[in-house]
């Protein structure tokens, strides 16, 4: 459960982050680095304004976070499904864990050329892999969630005859919740990651597209504004996350 930052902490957060923007500062002006490969601060500076302006660097972002929040819904939805179907059946927790151990370890990358196979180089191939990679800690977590309902809270639903999907949506469901936020903050993340590299791969439009094609022109501080953004997308992305966690867990304060 997550807790809120004392003024010590948000201070030592800050201080280390002017420290890094100080040595990337110095490490460009000094001439560590080649000015090729990192760019100062203020021509990233420069780049981002530039390109927001512009309006190429918006429509990139829209478009990436776009994919990103719509294979999250996806994996969201598959996964809670999937994972309550298995979870509330110990047989099917038999049956199906390890084909699910099985297949959980793979990376989303590692299923792009069958994605491409089957979708093609399309926004689709992206969405599907980003659905599947951002699905496990979901699913997941409402399979762990689901298994440790108290054996109390079983025998009440017996005695009260409630069916396989009453318990699984008045007991199950809400006893797996700390879980299942826990997993859909990480899906969040593996969303993000996910859909840049479907991006870079599959030459769709978004910020992936956008530094590909900055690297390969050794336009830096494009790249590096492109950077900039992903981390503040992942930034926003995770404190709303964050705060819709301790509103939906809010019984879970002392």
């Amino acid at each position: 459960m997550n807790r809120r930052l004392t003024p010590m902490e948000i201070a030592g957060s800050l201080a280390v982050l002017v420290a890094l923007l100080a040595l990337w500062w110095l490490a460009s002006h000094a001439g560590w680095v080649s000015k090729v490969f990192l760019p100062t601060p203020e021509a990233t500076l420069a780049s981002l304004h530039e390109g927001l302006a512009a309006g190429e660097l918006g429509g990139f972002t829209a478009a990436t976070v776009g994919r990103m929040l719509a294979g999250w819904a996806l994996a969201g939805v598959a996964g809670i499904g999937l994972g309550a179907l298995v979870g509330s059946s110990a047989a099917a927790r038999a049956w199906v864990g390890p084909t699910l151990e099985f297949i959980r370890p793979l990376p989303a990358s590692a299923v792009m050329p069958l994605a491409i196979a089957i979708f093609g180089l399309s926004g689709g191939m992206v969405l599907a892999v980003v659905a599947f990679g951002a699905m496990w800690p979901v699913l997941l977590g409402t399979v762990h969630g689901l298994a440790g309902v108290h054996p109390r809270l079983r025998e009440v639903a017996a005695a009260l005859q409630l069916g396989r999907g009453e318990f699984v949506w008045k007991i199950g469901l809400p006893n797996a919740m700390p879980d299942i936020v826990a997993g859909m903050r990480l899906a969040m993340t593996i969303s993000l990651i996910v859909s840049v590299v479907g991006e870079m791969i599959a030459s769709q439009p978004g910020l992936g597209q956008a530094i590909l094609l900055a690297a390969r022109a050794f336009r830096a501080s494009e790249l590096f504004a492109g950077i900039v953004l992903l981390g503040a997308i992942g930034f926003v992305s995770n404190a709303l996350l964050a705060l819709a966690e301790r509103r939906l867990l809010r019984w879970q304060h002392p």
